[in-house]
């Protein structure tokens, strides 16, 4: 669902920046690394951190909305959901890359689910994983908006319509 949200807003003429972890798997995988979230999780969020933090700087600061596939959010809460402490530091860069004060959310929806080679994951560690996600962000300060579970266009109509109020 957020995947093809985003292409449909890409399409519709805006920035979107890529999720940073599916690259991440493409690449350890092609070289037979182990920094993969199910061998290696804390040394995938560090690979996952830092081409986060470029694709947030490598944005500058534009004039209109830039959507982002994820955040350093995501990463700590993947952790924290896993039982892994965080970083010290990657808590302080939640800190200073700040996002808008409002966050788009998608949640699962079990009709539209596909699981694949770069998310090898059933369903319910989706709503899981999901469940982790609110709690981080809401425990970032960041306000939840919610995407109504839509056709992908009135989907890309409701964020539109949402940056235009």
């Amino acid at each position: 669902g957020k995947s093809t949200l985003l292409a449909a807003l890409a399409a519709r003429g805006h920035a979107v920046r890529p999720e940073a972890g599916r690259q991440i798997v493409r690449e350890q995988t092609h070289v037979g690394g182990d920094a993969l979230p199910w061998l290696d999780a804390g040394g995938f969020v560090m690979l996952a951190a830092s081409r986060t933090m470029h694709l947030f700087n490598a944005a500058g600061s534009p004039s209109k909305p830039v959507f982002f596939d994820r955040s350093l959010v995501d990463l700590t809460s993947f952790l924290d959901m896993k039982g892994i402490a965080v970083p010290a530091h990657l808590r302080r860069a939640v800190d200073l890359y700040r996002y808008a004060p409002g966050v788009f959310v998608v949640p699962p929806w079990r009709e539209i689910y596909v699981s694949d080679d770069e998310r090898p994951k059933p369903f319910e560690d989706a709503c899981r994983e999901y469940e982790a996600l609110v709690a981080g962000y809401r425990a970032a300060g960041y306000a939840l908006i919610e995407v109504p579970r839509t056709g992908v266009a009135a989907r890309a109509d409701f964020v539109e319509e949402y940056l235009e109020r």
